[in-house]
Parts: C-alpha cells; structure tokens; sequence
C-alpha cells in the first residue's frame, strides 16, 4: 500500500470522531473544520514518520488541540462563539446521579480554553491522564489540577442551575 492510500485510509477510518473532538474543544462546526483540516495537512506532510507510531491518532490529537488554542490567539478570531439554540431552563439531573447532557454542555462551554480541553480529551475521548498531558504539553499534576477545577466548575455550575429550578418550581 503507498504511503498516500495509507494516509487516505487512516483518514477515512477516523475523521467522523476527530472532527466531532474538533467541534467540543473549538464549540463551532467551522472552526473546527479548519482545525481539522490544520491537523491533517502537517500530519500528512509527517506521515512517513507518523504512521509508525503507536497510535497516529494521539498525534493528530495533539496538533488539533494545539491549533484550537492557537487558533484562539489570533487577533482576527470572533469575540462570539455561535451555539445551538438552548433551552430556556435546564433539564433536572437524573436519577441516580448521571447529569443531563443539555444541564451540563452550556457549562463546558463556559470553561476556560484548557480547562475544556482536559475536560474532553480526558471524558470525551477518555485518555488516560499521561495520555492528555502529552496531547496538551504539560504535566500529568497540571491535567490533575485543570480536571479538578473543572470539575468543581461544572458542580458549582449545575447546583446553581438546580437551585434556580427548584425556586422556579
């Protein structure tokens, strides 16, 4: 197989989930597409290296994020994020302790750049703690405390949300 069918197939086997990455950590399907397609074109002049790693998908990871977060740096970028339409209120948490995902994406949006970032490589893509270091270029305690503020982000976040809709109720 050449190098460029290789490449193709790679592509083709895992772009669906690569660009759904995309669109959580940039929150816009265009950004996203372009940070896709940043990711592809210096993994494809890399190849020849990158298909003989371990897991090319882990480095096409590494340059998407990092062109998310560079991206962000450009003085040209929107100052507004475009989102889906909303509920007016969120939906209570379920039983049991699982949260309601339309409860919960508004306040990952919310988070800071890198706080989202470890929030979706670590939970979306569920890499393991070395695995978003290395994605993100830090230390493994700098992926444990991001995830932590995060996460008590996110808590503080859907209690409010709760709060409101009990005194609504």
């Amino acid at each position: 197989m050449s190098t460029d069918e290789d490449f193709v197939e790679f592509v083709s086997a895992r772009w669906a989930r690569l660009y759904r990455t995309a669109c959580v950590l940039t929150l816009d399907p265009a950004t996203a597409e372009d940070v896709l397609q940043i990711a592809m074109e210096r993994t494809y002049l890399r190849w020849h290296r990158v298909r003989r790693m371990d897991d090319p998908a882990a480095y096409v990871r590494k340059v998407m994020v990092n062109a998310a977060l560079s991206a962000r740096q450009r003085p040209w970028r929107r100052l507004e994020s475009p989102r889906d339409v909303l509920p007016e209120r969120p939906l209570p948490a379920a039983e049991g302790g699982v949260v309601d995902h339309v409860a919960l994406w508004p306040l990952v949006c919310a988070l800071p750049e890198r706080q989202r970032a470890v929030v979706v490589l670590r939970y979306y893509e569920d890499l393991t703690e070395r695995e978003t270091a290395e994605v993100l270029g830090c230390s493994v305690g700098t992926v444990k405390s991001q995830a932590h503020d995060a996460i008590r982000a996110l808590r503080r976040g859907l209690d409010a949300s709760l709060a409101g809709e009990v005194l609504e109720s």
